[in-house]
């Protein structure tokens, strides 16, 4: 059975959101920017831990500047974000020294008890950042 989706809803891959947050390929960003001018436009989870590691890995942004970009991205009246607390909530912990990539699995996370992770750098950031879920090694 087909899932009811609404036509009015554009969903926009990593590479339209890096051109619209980059400008790279005038003439790619141009249309990419029209699009989140005229079209009501989904950005899922996936695309934006993409597009912030993209803009960190490949085009060398700081964390701060990619938290800002994301987050004013996020703001736009045409854009609807899945998990949209969630991915404020990832990008304030990411604005406070968490991976991004981290802060969002956590804010994700809403539902547990307890975080489970090997990863002791996040552990020492969870609890720096006030995260309101338990981290801690198995």
């Amino acid at each position: 059975m087909p899932t009811k989706r609404s036509p009015a809803v554009i969903v926009a891959d990593t590479n339209v959101v890096v051109r619209v947050l980059t400008g790279a390929d005038s003439a790619q960003a141009a249309r990419a920017r029209l699009l989140f001018e005229t079209e009501m436009v989904f950005l899922p989870k996936s695309v934006m831990l993409e597009t912030e590691w993209v803009l960190r890995r490949l085009y060398r942004k700081g964390k701060q500047e990619v938290a800002g970009a994301l987050g004013n991205l996020a703001a736009l009246p045409s854009v609807r974000c899945e998990d949209e607390a969630a991915v404020l909530q990832a990008l304030a912990w990411s604005r406070q020294g968490l991976d991004f990539a981290d802060a969002l699995h956590l804010a994700s996370s809403h539902t547990a008890v307890r975080f489970a992770t090997f990863d002791r750098t996040l552990v020492r950031g969870a609890a720096s950042a006030a995260v309101d879920l338990t981290v801690s090694e198995p």
